[in-house]
């Protein structure tokens, strides 16, 4: 089948999910979804900057472009309030982007308490089956969905000070290994987005530091930290008819850095 160059990332039509969008990656992919055509809901924890981002893009791209619906990642009722929302608003869900994640301890695995290691389980990989499973059976009666689990780096190497988040974002692979296996006879497809160190508030322990960054910087093949945007790229290609035929990958965007 044939496509236009234009036509392969427009999203014209299609509707998304995407959680931790108040900010950071999830804003940008936002953002960016929105640009190519789609509407898209926002999700984050506080009403406020949730109604910020849908605001300024309905501002960009037409009333209607998105709606804001807060959520709590850890909690599954209110998940399932941000699937009914979306559905109300949308009539569908055809793309869900997991984004949202939690890391509440930066230190050694002999450090990390009980509470803190189930609390990056939970919100990082059970919550993300939680959402996928939620939205899965509509996408499968129409033949038709993209799954989008946002993990990391992390999830390839080892780390002496974030090892639990590290943990849960390799598992969020083989989550969407499995889930591509599951849902391919659907034509759901299931992937991964592993972003490098991205200049976010989520990472920033990580880079705030300017010897930190420089040393960071200086390992990257492109010499330079990652920006949103950079992530978003892949998202659109992962949701549009450009990745129909891609599913059960990790897609590595990291500035070179695991290449060397």
């Amino acid at each position: 089948m044939a496509y236009s160059p234009a036509s392969l990332f427009d999203l014209t039509g299609k509707s998304a999910l995407i959680t931790g969008s108040s900010k950071g990656i999830g804003k940008a992919i936002a953002e960016q979804f929105a640009a190519h055509g789609a509407r898209v809901a926002i999700s984050s924890r506080k009403q406020g900057p949730c109604e910020e981002v849908a605001a300024a893009i309905n501002t960009k791209h037409g009333a209607g472009a998105a709606i804001a619906c807060p959520a709590n990642i850890s909690s599954r009722q209110d998940l399932q309030h941000l699937v009914d929302e979306t559905n109300a608003a949308f009539g569908k869900i055809d793309v869900v982007v997991c984004n949202a994640a939690s890391n509440p301890y930066y230190g050694p695995m002999s450090g990390i308490s009980d509470e803190q290691f189930s609390k990056i389980l939970t919100n990082n990989i059970i919550s993300n089956n939680w959402l996928i499973q939620m939205v899965a059976p509509q996408m499968a009666e129409r033949r038709d969905g993209a799954v989008i689990i946002v993990s990391s780096i992390g999830g390839l190497r080892a780390s002496t000070v974030i090892g639990a988040y590290c943990i849960s974002k390799a598992a969020d692979v083989q989550l969407a290994r499995n889930l591509a296996a599951e849902f391919g006879p659907s034509n759901i497809r299931v992937n991964c987005i592993s972003p490098g160190l991205v200049t976010t508030d989520f990472a920033k322990a990580l880079w705030a530091d300017e010897k930190a960054r420089e040393r960071r910087e200086n390992e990257t093949p492109l010499r330079r930290l990652g920006e949103p945007n950079d992530i978003a790229g892949a998202a659109v290609f992962l949701a549009s008819k450009a990745g129909s035929w891609t599913t059960g990958q990790n897609i590595v965007v990291d500035g070179g850095v695991t290449a060397v």
